[in-house]
């Protein structure tokens, strides 16, 4: 009998035949395949990750699992009368070579390495979110036997934690500092917000109170914190201004996920979004109990307010820049 998960990449891989799938369209996510084909989540990572091997589909971060440009089209044999078809006719792999594929992790266990299963697991969460990854997932993404992850990590909670130390170290600082005290601060705020652009899943991990032991997030802090000595401000409010720095980032990070998440279960970008409420939101303008609301609303006119996460992240840092400079000003000024 066939396996589930052999079905389900059968049927993608005709719908992407046939052209009912292009190039770029989305594919099921592993979510999708899960609800429509009534498998486990690990049976949908497996599907999927059998078309990936193929070549037919790839991770497209932020967007999710998307069809895969056509490989180029072989030229015809030496001697060979070019026949119809040939554009897109590709090379049948010997029997050797698809028995060797389809071999059950070959040669993918001796070339497999704890950086490799972290990286995996990273594409994954990038691509799918945090909710999706699963050990046998990554498995199924390096095409190794479902335990094999465990023999470099010990469980999904260490893999996540190896993955977020090695998301916040893929963005470092200058050799040397900026004399500005308030650049490096202006620095700090937006190789996190960068980092966070890369992979938004980080900003879900744990809240402010609990922050995680990591040595790629603590040269971050390290940074901010170096920007802060000698402004005459004590230790307590030195590490206030940093808390206050990162989570105005992570603050704003937390919506790219969270978007991200409800545009997938609910099908609607954010101004389909926005259209499905205009009628309420009208409704709740005329109303005359909010004026201040209705004033702005109505000033706004024809062309609207466009919600920009980017805009919102350089104000906001302008804003505490800001304020940071007025609180040393007066530290200063009292201490005199």
């Amino acid at each position: 009998m066939t396996p589930p998960y052999a079905r389900i990449a059968a049927d993608i891989r005709r719908r992407i035949a046939e052209g009912e799938l292009a190039p770029g369209d989305r594919v099921p996510s592993t979510r999708q395949v899960a609800a429509q084909w009534g498998v486990a989540l690990a049976t949908a990572t497996r599907a999927l990750a059998e078309l990936r091997r193929e070549g037919l589909v790839r991770a497209e971060p932020r967007v999710g699992t998307v069809v895969a440009e056509p490989p180029p089209a072989l030229p015809p044999a030496p001697g060979a009368a070019a026949q119809p078809g040939d554009r897109t006719r590709l090379a049948a792999p010997s029997r050797a070579a698809e028995a060797a594929r389809r071999r059950p992790g070959a040669g993918a266990e001796r070339e497999l390495t704890r950086e490799r299963v972290v990286r995996a697991a990273i594409e994954i969460a990038d691509a799918e979110g945090l909710p999706a990854l699963s050990m046998r997932g990554v498995a199924a993404r390096l095409g190794v036997a479902a335990m094999s992850p465990y023999r470099y990590v010990g469980s999904k909670d260490d893999l996540i934690l190896l993955m977020a130390d090695e998301a916040f170290g893929e963005l470092g600082y200058p050799a040397d500092p900026p004399e500005s005290r308030r650049e490096r601060l202006e620095i700090a705020g937006r190789t996190l917000w960068a980092i966070f652009r890369r992979h938004p899943w980080l900003a879900q991990l744990s809240p402010l109170g609990r922050p995680l032991a990591l040595p790629g997030l603590t040269v971050h802090a390290d940074w901010a914190l170096a920007a802060l000595d000698g402004l005459g401000l004590d230790p307590a409010t030195v590490l206030d201004v940093h808390i206050l720095l990162y989570s105005h980032v992570q603050g704003l990070a937390i919506n790219l996920e969270r978007e991200a998440q409800i545009a997938a279960a609910t099908g609607l970008s954010e101004d389909q979004w926005m259209d499905v409420q205009g009628p309420a939101l009208t409704a709740i303008a005329g109303s005359g109990r909010y004026p201040a609301f209705a004033k702005v609303i109505g000033e706004l006119g024809e062309d609207g307010y466009d919600f920009r996460l980017d805009d919102l992240f350089e104000l906001g840092l302008r804003l505490l820049l800001d304020g940071v400079t007025c609180l040393v000003e007066r530290s200063r000024a009292s201490g005199r």
